[in-house]
Order: C-alpha cells, then sequence, then structure tokens
C-alpha cells in the first residue's frame, strides 16, 4: 500500500534482481543437471563447478532471499512444493551459471573501469535496471532529484545500516551484468555471416517446389503383424547412440495409493460442528471475536464489493439481505461456512489521497499520534501538507512525492487504513493506526459508488477424521506385509488398485502427477535397488503410498537393455518401414509405383526447404529435404518419413527474385544465431566445467 519507507521498498526489488537477475539469457531453461555421487564432498559443499564449491550455507541464504521476494510479490504466505523447487533450482542455476562466467571473464582479462561503473549511474545512457527504480515514467529517464535524495539518504545512513549494503550489492550486480555483456559480445563477434549464407537463407525461405508423392502409412500394418527380433533393436541402438548419453541418474518406479480423502462422514461431521455454531454466531455481538476464535481462516471483516466475497453464493444473497442476516452452512473451497451480514452501504469505487506515515515501532505508538495530531494542526493551519510529508514520512516512497498514494480501489489498502478512507470525506484529514504505524491521511477525492457489504465468515475445512486415516493406514500396511520382490502386481490387482508409474525421476524431485511434496519417496528410490518396494508406507497429502522401483538410469551412456522399451516404436516404425519400402520398389514412373501399391499420387505445390510441411500430413523433412536434392523428373528412392514410406518426383523449382538486401538478410541471420548459440555455448562451457551436483543429500 505504499507504506513501506522509499529505502526499503526499492532496495527489496533491488535485492530480488541482484537474486533473480539471469545472466544474458544464459540461465533461460536451464535444466538441472543432478549427479546422485556424493562422494568427495564436505558437509557444507552443495556442489562443485570446475573445481570451486557452492557451498550449502550461501545457497540457503540466497534461496530464503529469494522466497522472501516471490511471498512478497505473489501475497501468498506459503509456497507449495512445486514454487519451492522452482526457486531452490532457479538459485542453483544463477551459482552455477555465475561462476562460469566469471572463470571465463578472469581468463580474458575483462574489467569494468571507475568511468564504466559510474556511466551506468550517473551517464548519459544509465543501466536499465538503474532507470527502473530511479527513472520518471513519463520520461522514460533517470529522474536525477529522486536519484540524488537517495544518494543524500544514502551518505546521511549509519554505517551498520543494512541499505548500505544492499546499495554496494546492487552496484556489484551491475558491474557483473556489465562483464557478463562484454563477455557475450566477444563470444557474438565470433559469429560470422558471409553472402553465401545470407543467399542460401534467402531461397530456402523462398524458392517454391512442386513435386508429387505417393505413400503408404506406417499405420497400414497392424503392430501385432510385426516381430522385433534383437537385431532390430541393435541395429536402431547402434545407429542412434549419440542420443542415449544420460546427464543424470534417473530412476522409474511404479507405485500404488490408498486414498485417505474425507468420507462422506467426515463431511457430515464437519457440517454438523458448524450448524452447532450458529446460534452463537446469530447472537453475537463482537463477530470479529468470534471469527478469531471459531474460524480457520482468520481474515479481518472489511467492507466488499460484488466479486470480492470469494463466492458467487454469498454475492447473490448477502447484497440486499439484511442486517444480521446470516447464511449456511454452504460448502465453499473445501470448507463449510457461515456468513453473517454485519453492515452494508453504499461506498465509492476508489480514493484519491495521501499520507505521512509516523513509524510507531521506533517512537512508540503514544508519540506517533501526538506526532500525528500536531502535524494535523500544521495543516489545518495552513501548511503544506506535501513539505510535510517530504521531512517527516517513515514512508519515503511517497514521501518524495508529498505523500502521494494515488487512487486505488478496495483491497489495495490494508483493513484498518482502507476503512478509514473509505468512510470519509473529500477534503477530510484522518489519523489511523495500523500495523505500519500512525498514518496522518488526507482524503483528495472520491470516485464513483457501489454496494459494499461487511460479512463476517467462519469457515471448518473438511478434513479426514482419525477413524479415516487410520482405515486407509491400515489397509497399505497390510498391503505392504504381504508384498514380495515378485508379486506387486498380482497384489495391486487382487486388492483391486491402480497401478501408477513415475518414470525417469530425478533425484530433486518433488512432486509427481497427483502428488506434492514428494521427497522422501524420491530418496528412498535413490537409495533403492530395482526390484525393491518400499520400506515404509510413506504419506503424502491424503495418500498412503507404497512404490517399487522398477528402472535405474545411471549416468553416461545408456545401455541398449535400459532403453529396449524408450526405443520400442521406433524401432517398430522402422521394421514396417523395411515392408513399406518393398512395395514401393520398383516402377519407371510415379504412377506405376502408386499402382503396385495401390495407392495414390498427390500433387503438392509451392512448398519450401524451410517449412517442410507436406499439406494434410505433417513435417516430413526427409521428404522435402529429397525433392529439394532431386532434377526434375526423376523419381526418388523410398524415403521412410514421419507419416509413412514415401516416393516423390519433383515437377519443377520456382526460383525467388534475386536478394535485394543482403545486408539486411545477413542481420537476420545473425541475431538468430547469435540467441541460439547463447544457450549452445553455455552448455559447452557447462559440459567443460563438470559441474558437480550434491544437492539431493541436503533436499
Amino acid at each position: 500500500m505504499g507504506v513501506m519507507t522509499y529505502l526499503r521498498e526499492r532496495m527489496g526489488k533491488i535485492v530480488a534482481f541482484g537474486i533473480g537477475f539471469s545472466l544474458l539469457a544464459f540461465v533461460g531453461e536451464e535444466a538441472i543437471r543432478q549427479g546422485s555421487s556424493i562422494f568427495g564432498s564436505d558437509r557444507n559443499t552443495l556442489g562443485e563447478v570446475a573445481g570451486e564449491k557452492i557451498l550449502y550455507d550461501d545457497y540457503s541464504k540466497r534461496v530464503e532471499q529469494s522466497e522472501a521476494q516471490f511471498k512478497q510479490q505473489s501475497g501468498q504466505a506459503n509456497l507449495n512444493a512445486q514454487f519451492t523447487s522452482y526457486i531452490q533450482e532457479n538459485v542453483w542455476n544463477q551459482e552455477v551459471s555465475q561462476i562460469i562466467l566469471n572463470k571465463e571473464i578472469e581468463k580474458l582479462g575483462l574489467v569494468v573501469s571507475s568511468d564504466e561503473g559510474a556511466a551506468m549511474i550517473n551517464g548519459n545512457n544509465p543501466d536499465p535496471q538503474v532507470v527502473q527504480y530511479f527513472g520518471d515514467p513519463a520520461t522514460g529517464k533517470v529522474d536525477q532529484a529522486k536519484l540524488n535524495n537517495f544518494k543524500a539518504n544514502l551518505n546521511a545512513s549509519k554505517k551498520d545500516d543494512p541499505i548500505r549494503a544492499q546499495w554496494a550489492q546492487f552496484i556489484q550486480q551491475l558491474r557483473e551484468n556489465k562483464l557478463g555483456q562484454k563477455y557475450m559480445s566477444l563470444v557474438n563477434n565470433g559469429l560470422f555471416v558471409n553472402d553465401l549464407d545470407a543467399k542460401d537463407d534467402y531461397e530456402a525461405k523462398n524458392k517454391l517446389s512442386n513435386f508429387k508423392y505417393t505413400t503408404l502409412d506406417y499405420a497400414s500394418i497392424p503392430d501385432n503383424k510385426i516381430t522385433l527380433t534383437d537385431d532390430d533393436y541393435k541395429a536402431y541402438y547402434d545407429e542412434h547412440i549419440s542420443e542415449f548419453d544420460n546427464k543424470q541418474e534417473l530412476r522409474s518406479f511404479d507405485y500404488v495409493s490408498f486414498n485417505a480423502a474425507p468420507s462422506k462422514e467426515d463431511s457430515v461431521a464437519i457440517k454438523d460442528q458448524v450448524e452447532k455454531l450458529l446460534p452463537s454466531f446469530k447472537a453475537s455481538t463482537n463477530d470479529s471475536l468470534f471469527v478469531q476464535v471459531n474460524s480457520e481462516t482468520k481474515t479481518p471483516i472489511t467492507f466488499k464489493r460484488k466479486g470480492q466475497l470469494g463466492d458467487p453464493k454469498l454475492d447473490t444473497v448477502m447484497f440486499g439481505a439484511a442486517k444480521g442476516f446470516v447464511y449456511g452452512p454452504y460448502l465453499s473451497q473445501g470448507s463449510y461456512r457461515i456468513a453473517k451480514l454485519i453492515d452494508s452501504r453504499v461506498s465509492p469505487d476508489s480514493v484519491k489521497a495521501r499520507h505521512i506515515l509516523i513509524d510507531a515501532s521506533k517512537v512508540g505508538e503514544k508519540k506517533a499520534l501526538a506526532t500525528a495530531d500536531s502535524l494535523k494542526k500544521l495543516i489545518e493551519g495552513g501548511k503544506s501538507f506535501a513539505d510535510l510529508a517530504r521531512m517527516y514520512s517513515f514512508d519515503k516512497a511517497s514521501g518524495e512525492k508529498g505523500g502521494d498514494l494515488g487512487t486505488f480501489g478496495r483491497g489495495a489498502m490494508v483493513p484498518a487504513f482502507e476503512d478509514a478512507v473509505f468512510s470519509g470525506k473529500k477534503g477530510e484529514l484522518k489519523i489511523v493506526t495500523s500495523q505500519y504505524g500512525v498514518h496522518l491521511v488526507e482524503i483528495q477525492d472520491l470516485k464513483g459508488s457501489s454496494p459494499v457489504v461487511k460479512v463476517a465468515i467462519v469457515d471448518k475445512p473438511v478434513v479426514a477424521s482419525a477413524k479415516t486415516q487410520q482405515a486407509a493406514y491400515a489397509k497399505a500396511q497390510a498391503f505392504l506385509g504381504d508384498l514380495t520382490k515378485d508379486n506387486f502386481d498380482a497384489e495391486a490387482k487382487k486388492a483391486g488398485l491402480t497401478k501408477k508409474s513415475a518414470p525417469d525421476v530425478n533425484a530433486l524431485t518433488s512432486a509427481l502427477p497427483g502428488l506434492d511434496n514428494t521427497r522422501e519417496l524420491v530418496r528412498w528410490a535413490f537409495k533403492a535397488n530395482k526390484g525393491d518396494f518400499g520400506d515404509q508406507v510413506y504419506v503424502i497429502g491424503d495418500q498412503y503410498v507404497i512404490p517399487i522401483l522398477t528402472a535405474i538410469k545411471p549416468k553416461g551412456k545408456l545401455s541398449l537393455d535400459a532403453v529396449k522399451k524408450q526405443i520400442e516404436p521406433a524401432v517398430l516404425q522402422h521394421a514396417k518401414a523395411k515392408q513399406l519400402i518393398e512395395k514401393l520398389s520398383g516402377g519407371s514412373s510415379i504412377d506405376q509405383v502408386a499402382q503396385k501399391a495401390a495407392t495414390k499420387v498427390v500433387p503438392v505445390q509451392n512448398v519450401v526447404f524451410a517449412n517442410p510441411v507436406i499439406p494434410g500430413l505433417s513435417l516430413e523433412y526427409k521428404v522435402v529435404g529429397t525433392v529439394f536434392g532431386l532434377q526434375p523428373n526423376k523419381l526418388s528412392k523410398p524415403i521412410e518419413g514421419q507419416h509413412g514410406v514415401y516416393v516423390v518426383v519433383l515437377d519443377n523449382f520456382i526460383n525467388p527474385a534475386p536478394l535485394a538486401n543482403a545486408i539486411r538478410q545477413r542481420e537476420q541471420i545473425a541475431q538468430a544465431l547469435a540467441q541460439r548459440s547463447q544457450n549452445q555455448f553455455f552448455e559447452a562451457l557447462k559440459d567443460k566445467a563438470n559441474v558437480k551436483d550434491y544437492r539431493s543429500k541436503f533436499m
């Protein structure tokens, strides 16, 4: 609501930028490379990059900072397993990227001079982040007065003020980013596109081909008509062996789960609890206290417009109901609720206001109230509100703007502040106490009007009873007790359970489809041997899970046995292709080939090399590539494509007009090449850096 101090608000963002900034697209969508081995690491070493250690303590601090910033930006008090995992991976990627980049920069002797550093803040072309935090939205340039005021406050601050450390960190981040830009400029300058490249690219996008094809689909041969041999698998594996380099150890397991979700009886019991609260809720004279004592969700009670009550049912019944009306119990978002209309009125849609904040935590509430009252009298006596805000407000962000908070609607401010300004009159001065301190507020304008209601809501979530949980757990324990290494599938079938699979899980997986917070289960999988079943019942949310390990894919080149199931569809397709090639072989014209194979000839026009799509079918790289290598009226050999086996004949090419602007074409290619090269180049550096990841032992 703009009640944080200017330094806290701005520097919070600055620090978040320092934590979350992607190093020039190096971080990008970088995948985590996880090695399972932890030998050679000490108790505080989370990983190693080119021999340099990433310490767990340092990493944890960065994760905590990122989580705090994410919570602040999203308004969430707690993060689920997926968000937590995302933040952890992002911070890890930044750590790895920074070390690799720093080592490359050090080798080349790249530096940022003191003049360059000063120019990033005070120069004619300041760093974009400086413009973001100190810029004037109207001009898109740095507001020099704002920047100078910040510097003055910084210089006047104590040496141990955390703002000094945060600013130093921000400056350091700017310098590191500048070094990264210099390094990537060197890389990009090493990329060269000549006129021949430009011509080839132009023709690939504009040269048209007209051809005919005939095809037999793979689907024309039923799968059960093909018998695959070991030689079929071996031949495919040998031909594609470069595709089976496993970057990190992966494990697969099957599992069954016993549902401990709330039963119908549990739901009825919760509803009964809520119904028993109805008489006392109706009679209550302190509804806020009643909610605090009896509700699972203890949110402050404020006036709200239609659509803000959290449930369409309440909008229907509360707007127009009499004061004291109680509705429910009703089921909403997994909870039984009862709601009481406390008050209703017509209220402004938005308010324009300004304030002066006195930090009661520093001066005490009594002194803060006295200060606010003194300032109010000065303003009523003719003193400038804006001048006093600049001098006295602890909220420097708004204080520099004369206390201006702009125009805001309901829900933008904390409840105490919101109630005060939305119930006031234009021009009124009010003193309001909130969790941020004491505010002297001037209501500058009120816009619009709509009905609003103040509704107290008591909720009780529908959760499984101990009886329900015990019954599900007992079934899971009984199932576990009957297991051997050889009877998992049979026991699951006998129990009427659906077996689910978790294929190719890495050591840091934190969630699976339908299951959150699976870290304990994954840790077991990376300690177990193939064929082992769970040593316990794993409690994941309202599910009791029992797993069995089905496969281990070690880091490195995978064996044929490890990928046999994975490659089976491709091997099957290749076996079908052999039969279809025989049917499409022979014949001196495409019509003869089609007649022999009992298929048809299809004409195609205006296909370009850069977009190898056969209309009505799919992408066919090999087919279109073959077309562009043919002479007119030359019949091709059978081609093993994506959709089926093809035979083609080229009718003719239509050449485009000569390339008019080779320079522009070269620039376009160079730009695309530079974007693509960043990730590829970094991957090469990362492979060379021999990244060792020990995170699985910490998380």
